[in-house]
C-alpha cells in the first residue's frame, strides 16, 4: 500500500474526531442490558437470563481479561459447541466452526454489523485483538431482541463481538490506556488508547496497535500408528515462515439524542504474514507470502419515535484487499490478488402492539464486488435484499419469538480476465423464504429454572469462489441448508453467606441437519481438477454442558470456576458413486470433529492479585470422514496460567501481568501437519490514566 494511501487513512481518523457522529453507552462497560448480568463478586460473568430466549453464551469483563488469548479466536475456544481450526502460530489462519455445520454458516458482527467476506465466505478471527474486545457473545440460531436488522437473522449462529466504548466518572474528560507485550516468538506488541469527553452527549475514542513476531517456534514432530502404537517417525524442528507484521487504527464517536442514541465506526487492518504450510513430503519450510488490508466505516441511528414506536438504521462500507505470492517455481508460480467492495443499509422498526407483545419489520440491502488478477476470472456483482418479519410475545412465564425471513439474491458478471471464446454467465437468482421459532418457559415461581426450545430454517449462498473461481467454480450451485432443533435448559441457585455463593447449571440437546453442502469433487477423469457440487448431507446430534461456580472463601479469596462439555456426532451421509468410497465414508464422523471436547476457566483473586487457570480438551477425531486408521488424529489438550497485579500510584493505574501457554509442553496439531507452539511465554505491561 502507498504512503500516500496510508497517511490518508491516518488523516481519516483523525478527522473523524471532529465530526458528528456518535452512540451512546448505554451502561456500564460492556452491559448494553443489564437483565441477566450476575455479578460474581470480581467477576461479572454474563448469563443466558430468563428474558433470553436463544441459548447464548458470553464473557466480558475480568473474565474474558484472565484468559491467555492474544486473538478473539483464541477466546472462543471456551465456548461449549464451538470448534477453532487454527494453522498455528500468531499469523495463522483462525476459523469457527458452531456445532458442526460449517464456517461458512457463522455470522460474526461486530459492534452490531457482520463482518462479511463474500469471496469465500471466513472470516479469520485471528486478525482481531483481544487488546479492545470488550465482550463475546455466541448465539445459537440468532439473538433474543427481535429488534435487529434482517441480515442479523441470516445465520445458522451468530457471534458478536462488542469493542470498549468510554466510560468518565464524574472527575474525568480523558483516558488513556497504554499497554505493552513481549514474550515467545519474538514478539513485540505495543497498543495505545485515547478516550475523550467532547460533550456532555458525545465521546471519542481511538486506539491503535502493531504486532511483529518472526513466529519461529520449537515443535516436536512425531506420528505414531493408531492400531499398532509403533512409531512412524519422531523428529523435532523449528517451525519457520510464520512471521507478522501488521498494524490496526480504530476509531469511533459514541453520542446520544433525545430518546436515541448514534454511533460511528472506522477501521483499519493491513498486515503482512508468511505462511508457514503444512508440513507434506518432507518439505519444512515454505515461502508463501500473503499481504491484507481491511477497511471499513460503519454508523448506527437508534431512536424512540413514539411511545410504541422506535427505529434503528444501519450502514457500512467496507473494502478489502488480499495478495498471495507463492514463488516456489518447483511447485506453481502464483501472484493472486483479490479485492471485494461491500455497501450495506438497514431499517429496522419496532412496534410496540402492546406490554406483552412486539412486531419488528427489519429490510437490508448489500452490493458486493469481486475484482482479481487471476487468469481466466470473471468479475462477479451481488445484490442481496432481505426482509424480515419478526414477534415477540410475553406471557409471564411463558416467552415465544417467531420470525420468517425472505432472502432475494440477484447476480451479474463481467468479464473480468477473460478471454472472448469463453462464457461469462452469471449464477441464477435465488429467491428464498426460511422460518424460524423460539420459545422458554418458567415452570415455578420461586425456583430459577427455565426450559427453552427452537427450530430453525436457514441457508447460506455459495460465495463467489464456489461460482466463479477459475476451473472450479459452479454457477448451477444451489444454496446450502440447515435445519436446528434445541432443547435446553438452565438452573441457577444463589446461597447467601455460603462458602459456594452461586453456581449455574445450563444444558442443550440439539439436532442439525445440513443439506445440499457444497464439497469439491473430481473433474472427469483428471485427479487434479476439481468442481464444486451440492452433493454434501450431514446430520449432527450434539449436547452442550456449561456450568458457572462462585466462591466467597475466607481471607477475602474469591474463586470462580467456569466449566463446558460438548458431545457431538457429526455424521456424513453424502452418497457418493464409488462404492468403496461410499462403504468407509457413508455414516463417518466429518473431518476434525471430536465426539468429546471441553475446557475449564478458573480464576482466583486476592486483593489486588489474580490468578488465572484455563484448560482445553479436544479428543479424538478424523481428518477425514473415512474413519479409519490413516485419517485418525489423537486427542490434544493445553493448560495455559497467568498471574497479574494491579497496582495503583496517584492517578495511574498500572498492571502487571505474566502468562505460560501450554504449561505441560504438549505437542500437538489443531489441524493435520499444522504443528502448534510448545511451552511459550507472555509478559504485559499497561498504564492507564
Amino acid at each position: 500500500m502507498s504512503n500516500a494511501l496510508k497517511t490518508l487513512i491516518v488523516a481519516f481518523f483523525a478527522l473523524i474526531g471532529a465530526q458528528g457522529y456518535a452512540q451512546q453507552r448505554r451502561h456500564d462497560t460492556g452491559h448494553a442490558d443489564t437483565t441477566g448480568v450476575k455479578t460474581l463478586r470480581s467477576v461479572t460473568v454474563y448469563t443466558s437470563a430468563y428474558k433470553e430466549v436463544i441459548p447464548s453464551q458470553k464473557l466480558s469483563g475480568a473474565q474474558l481479561k484472565s484468559l491467555n488469548s492474544f486473538s478473539v479466536a483464541d477466546a472462543i475456544r471456551y465456548f461449549a459447541g464451538v470448534q477453532v481450526k487454527d494453522y498455528g502460530g500468531i499469523g495463522g489462519l483462525k476459523t469457527v466452526d458452531m456445532r458442526s455445520m460449517g464456517t461458512n454458516h457463522m455470522g460474526v458482527f461486530y459492534d452490531g454489523i457482520q463482518l462479511g467476506n463474500a469471496q469465500n465466505g471466513q472470516i479469520d478471527l485471528g486478525k482481531f485483538s483481544m487488546d479492545n474486545i470488550e465482550s463475546i457473545a455466541v448465539y445459537n440460531g440468532q439473538k433474543s431482541d427481535i429488534f435487529q436488522p434482517a441480515r442479523d437473522y441470516g445465520s445458522s449462529g451468530t457471534i458478536y463481538l462488542r469493542s470498549r466504548k468510554p466510560v468518565f466518572d464524574s472527575s474525568k474528560n480523558i483516558n488513556l490506556k497504554g499497554v505493552f507485550k513481549t514474550g515467545s516468538f519474538d514478539l513485540i506488541n505495543p497498543s495505545i488508547l485515547f478516550e475523550q469527553k467532547l460533550t456532555p452527549h458525545l465521546n471519542y475514542s481511538l486506539s491503535g496497535e502493531y504486532i511483529k513476531s518472526s513466529g519461529r517456534y520449537p515443535f516436536r514432530y512425531k506420528r505414531v500408528y493408531h492400531e499398532s502404537g509403533a512409531i512412524a517417525w519422531d523428529t523435532t524442528a523449528t517451525r519457520q515462515n510464520g512471521d507478522i507484521n501488521a498494524f490496526r487504527l480504530e476509531s469511533g464517536l459514541y453520542g446520544n439524542v433525545n430518546r436515541g442514541t448514534w454511533n460511528a465506526k472506522a477501521y483499519f487492518y493491513d498486515s503482512e504474514r508468511g505462511i508457514p504450510g503444512a508440513i507434506v513430503n518432507n518439505v519444512w519450510k515454505r515461502s508463501q507470502r500473503q499481504w491484507d488490508r481491511n477497511f471499513f466505516m460503519q454508523g448506527s441511528f437508534q431512536k424512540n419515535v413514539a411511545r410504541n414506536y422506535d427505529i434503528q438504521v444501519n450502514a457500512k462500507y467496507a473494502n478489502d484487499y488480499m495478495r498471495y505470492l507463492n514463488p516456489d517455481t518447483t511447485l506453481m508460480y502464483i501472484d493472486n490478488t483479490f479485492q471485494q467492495q461491500e455497501w450495506y443499509g438497514s431499517v429496522a422498526n419496532k412496534y410496540s402492539l402492546s406490554r406483552k407483545l412486539d412486531i419488528n419489520l427489519s429490510t437490508d440491502f448489500q452490493y458486493n464486488t469481486l475484482n482479481s488478477n487471476l487468469d481466466g476470472f470473471v468479475f462477479p456483482k451481488r445484490f442481496t435484499s432481505l426482509v424480515a418479519l419478526a414477534g415477540a410475545a410475553d406471557l409471564g412465564k411463558l416467552k415465544m419469538q417467531a420470525s420468517v425471513l425472505g432472502t432475494f439474491v440477484n447476480e451479474r458478471v463481467s468479464r473480468g480476465n477473460t478471454s472472448k471464446s469463453d462464457t461469462a454467465a452469471a449464477a441464477p437468482s435465488r429467491n428464498e423464504i426460511t422460518p424460524a421459532f423460539f420459545l422458554s418457559y418458567k415452570p415455578f415461581t420461586k425456583a430459577d429454572l427455565s426450559l427453552r426450545a427452537f427450530y430453525k430454517n436457514i441457508f447460506r449462498m455459495p460465495t463467489f469462489n464456489d461460482l466463479y473461481y477459475t476451473d472450479i467454480g459452479n454457477i448451477n450451485l444451489q444454496p446450502e441448508y440447515t435445519h436446528q432443533y434445541n432443547l435446553g435448559f438452565e438452573y441457577r441457585k444463589t446461597h447467601t453467606g455460603a462458602v459456594l455463593s452461586e453456581w449455574r447449571l445450563q444444558s442443550d440437546f440439539y439436532y442439525n441437519q445440513v443439506t445440499n453442502k457444497i464439497v469439491a469433487v473430481p473433474k472427469g477423469s483428471g485427479m487434479y481438477r476439481w468442481m464444486m457440487m451440492n452433493i454434501g448431507d450431514v446430520e449432527i446430534r450434539g449436547i452442550d454442558v456449561v456450568a458457572d461456580l462462585a466462591f466467597t472463601l475466607p481471607a477475602e479469596v474469591l474463586l470462580n470456576v467456569r466449566a463446558a462439555y460438548t458431545y457431538q456426532a457429526a455424521q456424513d451421509y453424502t452418497k457418493r458413486k464409488n462404492p468403496e468410497l461410499q462403504k468407509i465414508t457413508y455414516g463417518g464422523q466429518i473431518p476434525y470433529i471430536p465426539w468429546h471436547s471441553g475446557s475449564v476457566i478458573s480464576s482466583i483473586q486476592y486483593r489486588s492479585w489474580r490468578l488465572n487457570y484455563s484448560f482445553i480438551y479436544v479428543g479424538e477425531r478424523y481428518q477425514n470422514s473415512a474413519n479409519i486408521p490413516e485419517n485418525y488424529e489423537q486427542p490434544w489438550y493445553t493448560s495455559d496460567l497467568s498471574a497479574s497485579r494491579n497496582i495503583r500510584f496517584k492517578r495511574y493505574q498500572f498492571r502487571i501481568a505474566g502468562e505460560v501457554n501450554n504449561l505441560l509442553d504438549q505437542d500437538y496439531e489443531v489441524v493435520l501437519n499444522y504443528p502448534m507452539p510448545k511451552r511459550n511465554y507472555k509478559i504485559i505491561l499497561s498504564v492507564e490514566l
